[in-house]
């Protein structure tokens, strides 16, 4: 069975440890989507011991505060499903009361059209929180 998390980065690397990894979505309308992926094939977050499971949330609670301290979003969306990749991978979303989908989950219907001069200013910001983020990389 292939899983593409097994197979490729998942989006654009920012920061690799040797547990995790974390990306940056091509997600369209959301400059600021980025998941991050345990590296061994799990495909439930119980799966991992309760060490690894810490790693894993620390992760993404310094992800969490890095885009808040950056973007000042509305809000920052976190969510595992899996559904469709079966392979442990969190999203961590931030989210404005002015993006094409808000307050709506991003997997919803577009509320209003993309505002392409705020998105341009969210796609400069976001080479500073990069910046931090890959921070968080260990040596693999």
């Amino acid at each position: 069975m292939s899983c593409p998390l097994c197979e490729a980065e998942g989006g654009a690397l920012i920061a690799r440890t040797a547990k995790w990894r974390l990306v940056r979505a091509e997600e369209a309308g959301f400059a600021a989507f980025y998941r991050l992926i345990w590296n061994d094939h799990v495909r439930e977050f119980s799966h991992l011991p309760a060490d690894e499971r810490a790693e894993c949330m620390e992760a993404v609670v310094a992800v969490e505060t890095m885009i808040l301290r950056h973007l000042q979003p509305a809000k920052v969306n976190l969510a595992s499903l899996g559904n469709v990749v079966p392979h442990l991978h969190w999203h961590v979303i931030a989210r404005f009361d002015w993006d094409t989908h808000f307050p709506a989950p991003v997997w919803a219907a577009a509320q209003r059209p993309l505002d392409d001069a705020r998105m341009a200013v969210l796609v400069e910001q976001r080479k500073a929180l990069e910046t931090d983020l890959g921070k968080l990389a260990r040596p693999a």
